[in-house]
């Protein structure tokens, strides 16, 4: 009878170092390389588009940004002068203030009113009208920005219908030529943001409160909890993630807002409502300073790039 010699199990090879290496290392790295080439070639399609039509031009924008460039002439190079002027001109300080001062109209307000139609929605979950509230509130988000442009200057015409409202109950002191005003003008326009944007920070607040746990409201009434209550310690709490959402994308509005802005004043009266992105179309085809506008751009660029990592780091670390 041949008696079977067990085999040993094949040690683990140690490297000078002390390491010590599984026989599968090799075959395991191979298998990373595999699912990594996989997951390239199922990015890939939408990598070229993006490449093509993002990359390639913010690259050549970068380009031009290093030239005083009528847009017609030779280029002469300029080096980092365009950058020192974005820097130095008191105008484009002011535009970048009055963007700043969006941020207020675009991103604060809407969020605070998101919150709270989100809130008073779902509390009313399943009555009759509910589905016609939120359909109503989201309505500016789905109608052409131009559009609502075009409306809010209607609105805001000397005979417009906020100064019909205004004479209609006795405050035709109060009347103004909205967007003609020097003071006015900015705020005027922002509220316009407010109006488009409040909609789809609802709607995103409104889908994270049906991820929160009923029971923890419970909890909280029979703690002796108040709708009021509720709200700040539970709701806007467990609402971080879509808040940094909203908080990311009414950021980047604001702070690229053009169209709004140009069809309801074009920059004016005066420079009062001038906003980098107008700027920006200004001297690219109006001033004939193509590698300041280019500059000018790249640095708004890199403004909203770090302004949505902090908003991200932010929500990561808030307890």
């Amino acid at each position: 009878m041949t008696t079977t010699t067990p085999r040993r199990a094949t040690p683990p090879v140690r490297k000078g170092n002390g390491t010590r290496t599984g026989p599968t290392a090799s075959a395991r790295t191979a298998t990373r390389r595999r699912r990594r080439a996989v997951a390239l070639l199922y990015v890939l399609p939408a990598l070229l588009p993006y490449t093509l039509f993002a990359v390639l031009p913010a690259l050549h924008t970068f380009y031009l940004s290093l030239f005083d460039w009528d847009g017609v002439t030779l280029p002469s190079f300029a080096g980092f002068d365009n950058y020192r002027r974005v820097a130095t001109d008191p105008q484009l300080r002011a535009a970048a203030w009055h963007a700043g001062a969006l941020i207020l109209f675009f991103s604060v307000l809407p969020i605070g009113l998101g919150l709270v139609s989100a809130a008073l929605v779902a509390r009313r979950s399943g009555r009759r009208g509910t589905s016609l509230i939120r359909t109503l509130l989201f309505l500016p988000q789905v109608i052409p920005l131009v559009a609502v442009a075009i409306i809010w200057r209607w609105v805001y015409a000397e005979d417009g219908t906020l100064n019909q409202a205004l004479r209609a109950v006795g405050l035709g002191r109060l009347t103004d030529s909205w967007l003609g005003s020097f003071t006015w003008s900015l705020p005027a326009v922002g509220l316009i943001g407010t109006w488009v944007v409040a909609g789809l920070c609802m709607v995103l607040f409104l889908s994270g409160t049906q991820r929160i746990d009923q029971e923890i409201y419970e909890a909280a009434r029979m703690d002796g909890a108040g709708p009021v209550r509720e709200f700040w310690s539970v709701t806007v709490p467990l609402l971080r993630p879509e808040i940094a959402v909203a908080l990311s994308i009414t950021v980047i509005a604001a702070l690229s807002s053009f169209d709004l802005i140009y069809i309801t004043t074009g920059g004016g009266p005066g420079n009062s409502t001038v906003v980098p992105g107008i700027l920006i179309y200004r001297l690219a085809f109006g001033g004939g300073a193509v590698g300041l506008a280019g500059a000018l751009a790249v640095v708004l660029t890199a403004v909203i790039a770090v302004a949505v990592l902090v908003i991200n780091r932010l929500a990561r670390e808030t307890p």
